[in-house]
């Protein structure tokens, strides 16, 4: 059976960049927004309409439990529906290959349950979290660039947005860290050590 780890993180607290440094790390197989480019060339759909329809959490739109099918919704929430099923179908794809992998976020943690993945959440403080964000903020050209409020609003609601999902996934309250097998605070780590630290670690997880 293929080695997965699976990466659930808040919003800017290095979740995303200590996924790629561990698969790095691993020589593991790698997937976050290549699992939206996926989805798009196999839906014929724009990468970015993809990736705004999963970052809004369509999960909360319809009726799902875990382990139960899907009650179809109707009118304009369908779209989303099926984007949302078609990349539960692509990540146990994924699985089904039985390449070591990590994948970040999508809520691989609970659709592939049954495979037995390492499951890490990252968190970190407000503060770093903000710092991490504007910094990303500052690459982008000035006009284009948000607000520490903007920052802030987004992260809230980003925040809400995953907990809701969660919640709606293994119904279980989004704080019960029984749901993950490592919890990592990122708050003033440097991520490329914590990364070979998180990845030491993985290595005890799976001779266990």
């Amino acid at each position: 059976m293929a080695k997965i780890i699976t990466v659930s993180r808040q919003f800017g607290s290095g979740g995303r960049e200590l996924g790629k440094r561990l698969s790095d790390l691993l020589g593991w197989d790698y997937y976050d927004r290549e699992i939206i480019q996926m989805l798009s060339e196999q839906q014929g759909l724009d990468p970015e309409y993809v990736h705004r329809t999963l970052s809004g959490h369509g999960w909360h739109q319809y009726q799902l439990t875990y382990r139960n099918s899907f009650h179809q919704p109707t009118g304009g929430a369908w779209r989303h529906t099926e984007v949302l099923v078609r990349q539960r179908e692509i990540i146990r794809a994924i699985a089904a290959e039985g390449n070591d992998c990590v994948i970040v976020g999508r809520d691989a943690d609970v659709i592939l349950h049954d495979e037995g993945p390492f499951r890490i959440s990252v968190c970190a403080d407000i503060q770093s979290r903000l710092a991490r964000c504007v910094r990303f903020e500052e690459k982008k050209e000035p006009a284009e660039r948000l607000t520490e409020k903007e920052i802030l609003r987004n992260i809230r609601r980003i925040d809400r947005g995953r907990r809701q999902t969660r919640e709606i996934l293994t119904g279980k309250n989004a704080a019960d860290g029984s749901a993950f097998d490592l919890t990592v605070n990122a708050t003033n780590w440097d991520i490329k050590k914590l990364a070979e630290a998180v990845a030491e670690f993985s290595a005890r997880w799976f001779e266990k």
